[in-house]
């Protein structure tokens, strides 16, 4: 992130306050209305799982049985929930094949894969933070 010489961030000031906040000062805005990219960006990815399911539908297109087996933990409820609110902001696509028995396949847009540096430089983050931890 670039910074100033004063070592401030240049990222652009926006009003990142929660939607109650803005909404108790006057601006009446809906939960869904946003005035901040960040905030944007949480409202499409935030969730325990979802940046998980993008990272793994990088690597490749998944049934709902692999992703439930590459996210241990998450309930079936829970991805489907997951996988439902991503497929409604078009981060994934869900692929339902004409079978007996029913094949459903997830995979990302190509709003999801721009998704990928981002990922990528939590990855890298998440590298400094673990070594510092050793």
């Amino acid at each position: 992130m670039a910074k100033t010489p004063t070592g401030k961030s240049t990222l652009p000031k926006t009003d990142a306050r929660p939607p109650a906040v803005r909404k108790k000062e006057g601006r009446s805005e809906s939960a869904k209305e946003v005035s901040c990219p960040v905030e944007s960006t949480l409202e499409a990815i935030g969730g325990r799982w979802k940046v998980l399911i993008i990272y793994h539908l990088l690597e490749a297109t998944h049934r709902f049985g692999e992703l439930t087996r590459l996210l241990q933990g998450v309930s079936a409820r829970t991805l489907t929930r997951q996988l439902r609110e991503l497929e409604e902001s078009g981060i994934i696509d869900r692929h339902v094949h004409q079978v007996i028995p029913p094949k459903v396949e997830y995979s990302l847009t190509d709003l999801g894969r721009a998704l990928e540096p981002v990922l990528q430089a939590m990855h890298a983050w998440g590298e400094q933070v673990d070594s510092r931890r050793k």
